[in-house]
């Protein structure tokens, strides 16, 4: 089993997956202490059997974080001259993975997952949202709490720089992938008519797709990446038989708003600390704080009596698309990413404003927002809001313009 374990987290495993799909290293420098890598024609290193022990010797110097200590492609600084540089062979692949790893970022998260509210079942977004919540905060504390290490680079091509501080298992991009696709595929159907195998097509492909990307831009070893797949799956089958029943509470418990926003901002208060400033937390926050203002806003449009699910016998038809309806759901989507993408550059700078009056921080101190006083109130209230107004004004909003 350990032998299984160190194979699977080899970086050694990631460079090669690369390799095979046209992503080379070029000019990497030799590693400290003369070890060479073995040559390819066109310069590309490429670290061979002998070179794995050296690797695995850096890594533990590291502290077990490669990221935090080693940051860029094996240079001490992202501007570094020596940095390696990389050469894309297959530019399809290249960009297929580029746009797959995109859908576990934040600009994902704010404009599509709000699509299915708006233009097919808020009932399915709510559904999407809360297991997206459960498998992000537990995967994001499981890293901070392991503190595994992302692969090393050389060999590996990274291809992302916002996460380098980040540790590694599980990858959050497979968690994420795996639980939002696979809650579609168990929830849809009841509410909207559809081919299931289609849909399980569909999911499997996309959740796939990301899995990849997450070895093709050197952000995670194999390991993290199965790890990430097996704890959604875990998590979807422990909770599915309890989905409706949260459901009820949700919606109809007097005490669901209190328990939402207290719940919620408790963990992101009490999220694991670290030696260092890493982005886990403040994406976590983020994370919760929609959930927060998505529940709460869920619950008053259920006390309301105008939710805008589906009207009639269930499961009803997907909507047809003409040009009308394809029209129509443009233009919400669009203005829905102006409601929702203002609304979080409104609060963001209000809520920073005023902490900072508070605690009494200059304004030009932008390293300030990093502290964790700071930090988790702003991107709390900030993503609250703008999961209040996701889930209570854009659909109000479209029914007064006619769009709905």
């Amino acid at each position: 089993m350990r032998e299984l374990w160190d194979f699977l987290q080899d970086p050694e495993l990631v460079a090669r997956f690369q390799r095979r799909c046209g992503l080379f290293l070029v000019g990497a420098p030799h590693p400290p202490g003369g070890g060479k890598g073995t040559a390819v024609p066109n310069g590309t290193h490429i670290n061979g059997e002998t070179a794995r022990g050296h690797l695995r010797a850096r890594w533990d110097h590291q502290d077990r974080n490669c990221n935090y200590k080693h940051t860029g492609n094996g240079a001490g600084s992202p501007t570094d001259r020596s940095r390696p540089q990389y050469e894309v062979r297959n530019w399809l692949l290249h960009f297929l993975f580029l746009l797959s790893a995109s859908l576990g970022h934040e600009i994902f998260y704010i404009t599509c997952l709000p699509c299915i509210h708006w233009s097919l079942d808020p009932f399915l977004c709510r559904r999407l949202i809360n297991m997206w919540t459960l498998v992000m905060y537990i995967g994001q504390v499981m890293k901070d709490l392991l503190k595994l290490p992302r692969p090393v680079s050389p060999p590996v091509v990274k291809l992302e720089t916002r996460v380098d501080a980040e540790y590694g298992l599980p990858s959050t991009h497979a968690m994420a992938a795996t639980a939002i696709f696979f809650t579609l595929l168990l929830s849809a159907p009841a509410r909207v008519q559809f081919p299931f195998e289609v849909g399980l097509l569909i999911a499997t492909t996309l959740s796939t797709l990301v899995c990849l990307s997450r070895l093709y831009t050197g952000m995670h070893s194999v390991l993290d990446v199965v790890c990430g797949v097996l704890i959604s799956a875990v998590l979807i089958l422990l909770t599915f038989p309890y989905w409706e029943a949260f459901d009820r509470f949700q919606l109809t418990s007097p005490i669901s708003p209190v328990v939402a926003l207290s719940l919620l901002l408790f963990l992101s208060y009490t999220y694991p600390e670290l030696d260092h400033y890493s982005t886990t937390r403040g994406d976590t926050t983020t994370i919760l704080g929609v959930c927060a203002g998505c529940s709460v806003g869920y619950w008053v449009n259920e006390q309301l009596g105008q939710t805008f699910e589906p009207e009639g016998i269930l499961p009803v038809p997907l909507p047809a698309m003409t040009a009308l309806a394809v029209g129509r759901g443009v233009c919400r989507f669009l203005l829905g990413v102006v409601a929702l993408v203002g609304t979080r550059q409104i609060m963001k700078k209000l809520s920073l404003q005023i902490l900072y009056l508070w605690y009494k921080v200059p304004k030009n101190d932008d390293n300030a927002r990093r502290r964790k006083e700071i930090e988790v109130p702003s991107k709390f209230t900030t993503y609250t809001v703008v999961g209040l107004v996701n889930s209570i004004l854009v659909n109000r909003a479209f029914f007064l313009l006619g769009l709905l």
